[in-house]
């Protein structure tokens, strides 16, 4: 029986954090998920199975909140300077499926400028 479109998705998803935890070398993982109205990103542990840090563009109020780049951009510097006040400098990038584009590369670019090696 073939997999429906949900199924094929997870089971990519779940290949992927295989892969990035057998290269990433103990490395904390750098997750983001992102929906039509918010962007959310987490520093997770795979080996202790904890998040450490994580940040989402509902924090703040008013005309802050959204789902534009620069939602994106201040929600990656917060999780990097969460991550960097726990003593996390080296992760790896889990974009979780979604292309390397627009929202998720502007919270990638902000986490490397605000200290996070990756």
């Amino acid at each position: 029986m073939a997999l429906s479109p949900r199924d094929t998705s997870k089971r990519r998803a779940e290949r992927n954090r295989r892969r990035l935890k057998a290269m990433g070398n103990g490395r904390v993982r750098l997750s983001v998920f992102r929906s039509s109205k918010n962007i959310y990103a987490q520093v997770i542990d795979d080996e202790a199975g904890v998040t450490l840090a994580s940040a989402s563009s509902l924090e703040g109020e008013g005309p802050k909140k959204g789902s534009d780049k620069e939602a994106a951009a201040r929600v990656g510097a917060l999780v990097a300077q969460r991550a960097i006040e726990k003593g996390v400098k080296d992760v790896v990038f889990d974009r979780g499926g979604y292309i390397y584009h627009g929202r998720v590369k502007a919270l990638a670019d902000a986490a490397r400028e605000a200290g996070l090696n990756f």
